[in-house]
């Protein structure tokens, strides 16, 4: 018979095995929240907080850091303010530590000394007649989890865009192209999908990184063609670019898809998770378990959205505009799409510009590499 004292120990061994097991498991589910529950509008963990030291007639103090000297034209946002801040003004006076840029308007709230704030991508705020003055129809998209809703400005084509957000941000994003847009006289459709405010919320409540929500770009693709449009363009950041993908692979109606643009495209989910994951400053050894904790929690398996760009099924003119600064989803996999369909696919690097914010960092640039793009397409 086993001696008290061994059995006890023993006892002792597997319970602390089994706690630290339920500890790792606890953290794998904990960093893996970093891409699965992503809340939209709010800072990826890639992105720092800022302070505001002071305003003036046009201008903002933030504190200096690489974030705050990015090139372009940003949103600015708080707790309960939004802002849209242009250059650094490099010849403004300013302390060594702080960075003066061009105030262009202060959107929601009010901007005082000591605020947290964070750069964002999303310029505008509010439905696209507040924000730019163009008149549009609120919509809703009958969807397989229920009714999407989403905002479309009308314009002479019969060739539509349908615009579809990122990690971090909601249908205000797409915002940026659409004033452009409705000068090339092209319809655009601005979809909000599952788990977004306003849309039904994914039956296990989870972001899933494109696997899934491409099926409501799907039901969005529908609603244009039975609304009018021969053709669409599909134009997607981050996620969204991922939904692209998977729909021009995927979807009933892939021959009404005439091109597609893939904004900082999420091309390997794994990757995505591993990098907003290490930006919560989860320890490398946790990292895999992460991986392992949300492919147990969602059923996400392989990277099947890097078959999607793959040889056999990419058919369609792809804009990708991508650049090597971006922390979130690898330049390098963008690169090596582009090198693997160089008869279809074009690619525009963008520097000094972070996951999702191609536009922000040129935006002059950016709608020229877009027009040339589309025009042939519309």
């Amino acid at each position: 018979m086993r001696p008290a004292k061994a059995t006890a120990a023993a006892v002792t061994a597997v319970t602390a095995a089994l706690g630290t097991a339920a500890a790792a498991i606890a953290a794998g589910r904990f960093a893996s929240d970093a891409a699965l529950k992503a809340p939209a509008g709010r800072p990826l963990p890639t992105e720092p907080r800022l302070t505001v030291h002071a305003t003036a007639a046009g201008q903002i103090s933030l504190t200096r850091a690489l974030a705050s000297l990015r090139p372009g034209t940003y949103g600015l946002s708080g707790n309960g303010t939004h802002a849209i801040v242009g250059p650094v003004l490099e010849s403004a006076p300013h302390e060594a530590d702080t960075v003066v840029r061009r105030l262009e308007a202060v959107t929601h709230g009010t901007l005082e000394p000591g605020a947290r704030v964070w750069l964002t991508p999303q310029v505008h705020i509010g439905d696209p007649h507040a924000a730019l003055g163009l008149d549009h129809a609120d919509v809703d998209i009958p969807g397989e989890l229920g009714g999407l809703p989403a905002w479309f400005v009308p314009a002479a084509r019969d060739t539509w865009v349908i615009t579809v957000h990122g990690l971090g941000t909601t249908r205000e994003h797409p915002m940026v192209v659409m004033d452009f847009l409705h000068r090339l006289r092209v319809p655009v459709l601005d979809l909000a999908y599952r788990g977004d405010l306003g849309a039904p919320r994914s039956p296990d409540g989870l972001g899933h990184l494109g696997e899934t929500e491409w099926r409501d770009l799907d039901a969005a693709i529908r609603y244009a063609v039975r609304n009018g449009a021969e053709r669409v363009v599909l134009h997607g950041w981050s996620t969204g670019a991922a939904m692209c993908l998977h729909a021009a692979a995927h979807s009933a109606l892939r021959d009404r898809i005439s091109g597609l643009v893939l904004d900082s495209p999420v091309l390997s989910w794994e990757t995505t998770l591993r990098a907003l994951a290490g930006a919560r400053r989860t320890p490398g050894p946790l990292l895999p378990l992460a991986v392992r904790a949300a492919q147990g929690r969602t059923g996400l398996r392989g990277d099947r959205i890097l078959a999607s760009a793959g040889p056999e099924a990419l058919k369609v003119p792809t804009l990708v505009v991508h650049g090597p600064d971006d922390t979130v989803a690898p330049w390098a996999l963008s690169r090596r799409m582009a090198e693997r369909r160089p008869e279809l696919v074009t690619l525009h690097p963008v520097p000094n510009a972070p996951h999702g914010a191609m536009w922000n960092a040129d935006p002059a640039g950016y709608e020229e590499v877009l027009r040339r793009f589309l025009t042939p397409l519309i």
